[in-house]
């Protein structure tokens, strides 16, 4: 089987060192696929949609009443990011991951940094995915204090406050757990949700509820989709060497 090498335009392989341009088109996309370490290998996609009668969204507004430095940033509504759906049924904010089937073998931790903020007295996003001892970088982007604790069950609880735009905090899961949450218990309604995985085959649904996990070995699999309210739902796919597929998940009111 031939192996396909994918170029970036202008560079050659002699002065891609030198083509700066290159790394600032790998930008955020509406669902943030895992880092494809591996080269090659299958794609599946796929989307989250929700069936039935949508919950209402839950305005937080009246809670930050007491903080005027959050409240100032907001001037409408405030909605909990605890179920978000769009018009057409996508679910933003489900983990969806490789549960079972990867061969055995250690997956190096990628070099670059996953990025949490607090902004508006919000964490963004609210979902996230990293891997095992892969730096999570924490800012504090508001005029007010923040305290970041996070509540796992296998990882090193921590407690630690964070000055208004202070350094920022590195720190690192050394141990795959899904998923941990991390709250401020400075303002009780602010919390993100990490998947801390020991393997790159993960994303966070977009916008529109739309997943991609690139790279996967051929094989069979059992994909897992976490939801803060809804649940999990697993599905058994097999995938061939740089196929690609599609996998979808509906959770229902």
């Amino acid at each position: 089987m031939k192996r396909l090498t994918v170029l970036a335009p202008v560079c050659t392989i002699l002065l891609s060192l030198s083509c700066a341009g290159t790394k600032t088109e790998e930008k955020k996309t509406e669902a943030p696929a895992a880092a494809a370490i591996v080269g090659g290998g299958a794609t599946i996609t796929g989307k989250i949609t929700f069936t039935g009668e949508k919950p209402k969204p839950k305005d937080i507004r009246g809670q930050m009443d007491a903080v005027p430095q959050c409240l100032k940033q907001h001037p409408g509504p405030v909605y909990a990011e605890d179920v978000v759906i769009n018009d057409a049924g996508g679910m933003k904010d489900v983990f969806v991951r490789v549960k079972e089937g990867l061969p055995a073998q250690n997956w190096p931790t990628p070099a670059t940094s996953v990025a949490i903020d607090q902004k508006g007295c919000m964490y963004s996003p609210h979902v996230i995915g990293v891997m095992t001892n892969q730096n999570v970088e924490i800012n504090n982007n508001d005029s007010i204090n923040h305290n970041i604790h996070p509540f796992p069950k296998l990882n090193r609880e921590w407690n630690e406050s964070q000055p208004p735009q202070g350094e920022k905090k590195v720190k690192q899961f050394t141990k795959e757990e899904f998923m941990v949450p991390i709250k401020c218990n400075v303002h009780p309604w602010m919390r993100v949700f990490v998947g801390v995985s020991s393997h790159p085959f993960f994303a966070v649904s977009g916008e529109d509820g739309s997943f991609t996990i690139k790279g996967l070995p051929a094989g069979e699999y059992t994909l897992e989709a976490w939801h803060e309210r809804f649940g999990i739902q697993e599905v058994k796919v097999r995938v061939g060497a740089n196929e690609s597929k599609s996998v979808d998940f509906n959770f229902k009111s």
